[in-house]
This record gives structure tokens, C-alpha cells and sequence, in this order.
């Protein structure tokens, strides 16, 4: 009896010892840490968090901004199935690597406030981990995804503005970074304040949360000297969108320039240099010359002269700088309009362009591998994707052939890649059915808001008439450059070529000759971009 109660003793002291089953709360693929308030927890990871949708930010240590599930399978501590995780909150960090792990490609990010390590999910001694976790309803770590641009804000640190207006000028900058949201998956920001010089007050990557731009602008102290609004253009366009600088490629490159008054320098110039390396140039301006003062403006109209479209989207006028703050959401508005953000589009990114290419008998197999390497080597200096220049190929003889559509490779290596395998047909010379050809196979899928390039090659004269067929392609918006080549008749290269000319045709006496004419080409496509009106 005695060994008997001993044993139910002993029982009944084991179930008051025995620790308490550890409850483990289960988040979602798309919970990123800064959304998780407690400093330390052990969490469930549902099966699937390795899309790529779910972004994660850096290498061993993350950023804040990343799936917590994602970043568990960057670090190798659970697979695509799932499992327990333990998560530890540290302190932000001043640039994160990313790099390909465990089937997840992390991405670098240039800082971010907070971080957080993973590992396996056991509790620590002396740790109470919550059995359910508190989120942050705050904005702040939220991010517009449907307005991704560059902006650099060029703000007037002339000594005409006086102490207060820069003051003002400040809580109009904070103002509209907080309304865009700040993030590293949308828009960034740099600021430049200009006087006699420019000078960088910081780059696209230094701030990547509206909070700590804010805190940044704050300290922001006056320049004083001139207005010279040109020298900051010429300075933006040289010196801020680089790589180095955090400019994302990917993103519209925006410039808001705030001017007090007027310049006292001239910015048609430097405006045009800029708006052809795609800026977007934004004017807002504040307290504009009025009848009396118009004598004493440099450029009149200096804003027309500036802006990407002198529509009036560009530019903002304030009759004094105390409603500066009413502009807040229509600036942030226009900046996130990304399709109407015309100065993004250069000569290099919005262009569809369709190479004609002879594969008569006349050319030869040694002939035919040079005119490809033409071809690429024009191919090569544009900017190819699905949304930027987009590359097609048609070869002709007496019959046509699509060799791929505009549709069909969206990188420059597949494209390069695609016109080196392109095998030599041999054959007639009916130049008029491929125009026709081109223009239905190829240039009738074009997407709208694309030009259409067609660049024919030959090196004969035509079995066909070129003409009829050429004038119909030149109705439907197709711009045609024509390159003739040995025996090529001028009468019919001039036929196809788009007027004038003498910009749009070109001829060489022999196939080695061909690489002569590649910039030249490249540079009558941008000039002839260039030259487009501005209304």
C-alpha cells in the first residue's frame, strides 16, 4: 500500500512539473517582420512560401521589409513544406547583399530601419514566446506598389527665397513623401538644393522609409546664392541617375524642380540634354514673375522650354508659397501617372523594330553570316524587353519567312542569341511581298504606344514592284531605313525609304562594309525620336 501511494505521489509531481505545451502561432507567406510588433517569436510557416512574390532582403540578416517565411528558406532553416521558425528582431542596417540560396533569389536593399535573423524554431531558455502575435496597422511599412519612379526633388536654396519659404519648401518635400509612401518596392527620393552650384543632399538609396527621409528633410540647412536652375538640371542629368546612386533601371527617372520667382540662368539647354536621357522634368513654381516683373526673367517661358510636354500635365503654378500644401496629392498623382510619363521613353526603349532580311542566292552563306552580325550589332544598343524596344526578324527570297515575332524574345541575349541561329535560305529576290509580309506578320501586331522601325537589307534588285507596297507600310506609321549592298538599285532603296531620304536609306559596295553604318543608323532613329513635338 505504502509503494503504491508513493507511485501516484510521484505521478502527481511529474504533471505539476511538466512544462506547458508551447502554442505556435501560423502567419502567412506575405507577412513581412515589420508588420509583427514582438521583439522575439516562434512562429509557423505554411507550405508554398517560396514564389517569388514573397521578396526577401538580404543574407543571414534581413531586412524588416522581407518575408519572414521567405527569408526562413533563404537561411536553409525550413523548406518549401513549412515548419516552425524561431524569429529574432536586431537592430537596421546600413545596406543588405542579396544572393541565391536554397531555391530563393534575395534581393539587396540599400538600408532599412529594422532586421531580424531566423532560426530553428525551438524556444530559448528563459524566454516566453506569445501565443499570439500583435501586428502594426501603421502605414509605415507599407509601400505603393502601383507607383514605382526615380524622383529627384530639386529644391531653390537661393537667398530670394528667404529663411521662412525654405521652411515652407521643407514641409511641402516631407509632405509629398509621406502621401507617395516611400519603399523600396515604390517610389524613392533624393533631394538637390541648388543656388550659385547644386550639390546632392542625399541619393535615391540612402532613405528607403518615408520616416527617416522626413527626419532627413528637417535637417536640411540653406544654400543661399542664385536661382541657377540650368546648372541643376545639367548637374541632375550628368550626376544623380546612376547606378551608384540607387536608380533602379527599371523605375521612370522623375525631376521636380521648385523654383521661387524665376531662374537666373538658362534652362532650355540643359532641360532638352535631360529629357533626352529620359528624365521626366516636373516644374513647380511658386510666386511667378507678374507683369511688371516679366522684364527682369532671363528665358521667358523658361517652364515650356523645360517640361516634357508642355500640355500643362508638367508643370504647376502656386500664386504664393502658404498654398504650396494644396499641390500635395495632384503632384503625386501626375508623378505616379507612370503611362503618361513621357520622357521615359527615349529613342533606345520604345521602339518596335523589324529587321527585312535578303536571303537571295546572290548573298552567299559568308555574305549572310555578316548581314546577321549587322544586325546585331544595331540590336545590341537598345534597350530590349516586353515593355521597353522589342526586336522581330523576317527572311526573304522569292517566299517569306517569320523568323520570330516581336513577341517572341524579351532580353537582348535572346535576341542576339535567336539572329545568330537564323539559317541562310537562298533563293529569289522579291522585296515587294516581304514588306508586305513584314507589315502583316510583324508590324500589325506592334503594340500602340510603340514606333515602328522596319530596317530592310539588300543586296539586289527586286523581282517585284517595292513602291506600292513600301507606301502602304509608310500610311500605317511604319518608319522604313532601307541599307542596299553590291547590286542594290538606289531607285528602289529610295522607294522604301522613309522621307527624307537621304537619312533613311544608305549603301555600301560590299557586305564587310555593313558595320560602318551601325551609329549612324542609331543615330538618325534618336535624332529623327528627338525631334517630335513637345505639345
Amino acid at each position: 500500500a505504502l509503494c503504491l501511494t508513493c507511485t501516484s505521489a510521484a505521478k502527481e509531481a511529474t504533471k505539476k512539473t511538466k512544462k506547458p505545451k508551447l502554442y505556435v502561432p501560423q502567419i502567412d507567406c506575405d507577412v513581412k517582420a515589420g508588420k509583427i510588433i514582438n521583439p522575439e517569436f516562434i512562429a509557423k510557416c505554411p507550405p508554398g512560401c517560396q514564389d517569388v512574390k514573397y521578396r526577401v532582403y538580404g543574407t543571414d540578416i534581413y531586412a524588416s521589409f522581407s518575408s519572414v517565411c521567405g527569408a526562413a528558406i533563404h537561411s536553409g532553416i525550413i523548406d518549401s513544406s513549412g515548419g516552425k521558425i524561431l524569429v529574432q528582431k536586431v537592430a537596421g542596417h546600413s545596406g543588405y547583399k542579396g544572393s541565391f540560396s536554397n531555391g530563393i533569389r534575395s534581393l539587396s536593399l540599400p538600408r532599412w530601419r529594422e532586421s531580424f535573423i531566423v532560426s530553428e524554431g525551438k524556444p530559448r531558455k528563459g524566454v516566453t514566446y506569445p501565443p499570439t502575435l500583435e501586428y502594426s496597422s501603421s502605414k509605415s511599412s507599407t509601400v505603393k506598389s502601383d507607383c514605382k519612379v526615380d524622383l529627384s526633388f530639386l529644391i531653390d536654396g537661393s537667398w530670394s527665397i528667404g529663411k521662412r519659404r525654405f521652411q515652407i519648401q521643407k514641409q511641402f518635400l516631407s509632405d509629398v513623401s509621406q502621401a507617395l509612401d516611400i519603399g523600396i518596392a515604390g517610389p524613392l527620393m533624393g533631394i538637390i538644393q541648388y543656388g550659385d552650384d547644386p550639390s546632392t543632399e542625399f541619393n535615391l538609396k540612402t532613405y528607403a522609409n518615408s520616416r527617416d527621409l522626413r527626419n532627413a528633410i528637417e535637417k536640411i540647412s540653406q544654400k543661399g546664392g542664385l536661382s541657377n536652375v540650368g546648372r541643376a538640371l545639367s548637374f541632375v542629368n550628368k550626376n544623380f541617375f546612376s547606378d551608384a546612386n540607387g536608380n533602379r533601371g527599371g523605375a521612370p527617372n522623375v525631376a521636380i524642380v521648385m523654383v521661387d520667382g524665376w531662374p537666373t540662368d538658362k534652362v532650355e539647354e540643359a532641360s532638352r540634354l535631360a529629357r533626352e536621357s529620359g528624365i521626366n522634368i516636373f516644374f513647380v513654381t511658386i510666386e511667378a514673375a507678374d507683369e511688371n516683373e516679366k522684364q527682369n526673367v532671363i528665358e521667358p517661358n523658361f517652364v515650356d522650354k523645360a517640361v516634357c510636354r508642355t500640355n500643362g500635365f508638367y508643370s504647376i503654378n502656386v500664386p504664393s508659397w502658404f498654398s504650396l500644401h494644396k499641390v500635395v496629392q495632384l503632384l503625386v498623382k501626375r508623378v505616379c501617372d507612370t503611362d503618361r510619363l513621357a520622357c521615359s521613353k527615349t529613342c533606345l526603349n520604345s521602339a518596335d523594330i523589324g529587321f527585312v532580311i535578303d536571303g537571295s542566292s546572290s548573298v552567299g552563306t559568308g555574305n549572310f553570316r555578316t548581314l546577321l552580325q549587322f544586325v546585331a550589332n544595331i540590336s545590341k544598343e537598345f534597350e530590349i524587353s516586353d515593355t521597353d524596344t522589342r526586336i522581330g526578324a523576317v527572311q526573304y527570297t522569292y517566299e517569306q519567312r517569320l523568323e520570330f515575332g516581336f513577341d517572341k524574345y524579351s532580353t537582348k541575349q535572346d535576341v542576339l542569341n535567336a539572329i545568330k541561329r537564323i539559317n541562310y535560305w537562298s533563293g529569289g529576290t522579291s522585296t515587294g511581298e516581304a514588306i508586305n509580309y513584314a507589315s502583316e506578320h510583324l508590324f500589325s501586331k506592334s503594340k500602340p504606344n510603340k514606333r515602328k522601325i522596319m530596317i530592310l537589307i539588300t543586296d539586289g534588285r527586286s523581282y517585284d514592284d517595292v513602291r506600292v507596297p513600301a507606301m502602304t507600310a509608310h500610311q500605317n506609321g511604319v518608319i522604313a531605313y532601307s541599307i542596299g549592298i553590291a547590286w542594290a538599285a538606289q531607285d528602289e532603296l529610295e522607294a522604301i525609304a522613309t522621307d527624307p531620304d537621304k537619312e533613311h536609306s544608305f549603301f555600301v559596295d560590299e557586305f564587310d562594309n555593313l558595320y560602318k553604318f551601325v551609329s549612324k543608323i542609331i543615330q538618325n532613329i534618336c535624332t529623327e525620336f528627338n525631334s517630335q513635338p513637345r505639345n
